[in-house]
């Protein structure tokens, strides 16, 4: 039999997977920290297929590069105002005077190459549209089986979607889209999912039974 936590400490299961006061199993890195608790219980692996948001995990996802995700979260209002909501037509029309704004913004990661990678995104974006749209495009790399992982370290950092994603997006003028990176974007809006088997998340997409 195994020993009960102490008093306010969560249950660990044997599967990286936390049981939280609510009864709730989440993996360890959403069991803790309330924002990415809410992230992970709300939105984290929903299906996004409109332009904007897709655009924003996209810039999001690029700005984490090196850093840790909640950090982003932290930054994340601070972002959608200096970016104008991540709205690709807005940011398409920045030139070196909204750069220098940015840089000098505490609110946000003040990286000039991730930021100007922004703004290119952002018309690579607009010029998608005559072609389906950004959405549709990654949406177009869903693989035919998703992972099914009972412990964190079963979750892949890539696969061979992910590769043919960053390649499509490079060849439509995007940067920051490696692999990796676009890897996390299609966890993020539901492509895949990598909830763990056992965590009250799985399935929750409706995309994967």
């Amino acid at each position: 039999m195994s020993t009960p936590p102490p008093a306010g400490e969560p249950e660990r299961t044997s599967s990286d997977l936390v049981i939280g006061e609510d009864g709730l199993a989440r993996p360890v890195w959403a069991a803790t920290d309330p924002l990415l608790r809410d992230y992970y219980d709300t939105e984290w692996g929903l299906p996004v297929r409109d332009e904007r948001g897709m655009f924003e995990r996209l810039t999001l996802e690029a700005f984490q590069s090196g850093l840790s995700w909640v950090t982003i979260l932290r930054k994340r209002p601070a972002f959608r105002a200096a970016f104008d909501d991540f709205d690709p037509a807005s940011i398409a029309d920045y030139g070196q005077a909204e750069v220098s704004r940015l840089l000098a913004d505490t609110g946000i990661v003040r990286n000039r190459r991730k930021i100007e990678a922004t703004i290119t995104n952002a018309r690579a974006t607009l010029a998608l549209r005559e072609r389906g749209g950004l959405a549709a495009l990654v949406w177009s790399f869903r693989p035919a089986t998703t992972p099914s992982p009972l412990r964190l370290a079963d979750i892949p950092s890539r696969s061979p979607e992910s590769e043919a994603l960053a390649k499509a997006l490079r060849g439509e003028g995007f940067v920051f889209v490696g692999p990796t990176t676009m890897f996390a974007l299609m966890e993020a809006v539901g492509v895949v999912d990598t909830h763990l088997v056992g965590s009250h998340r799985r399935g929750s997409s409706g995309v994967w039974s």
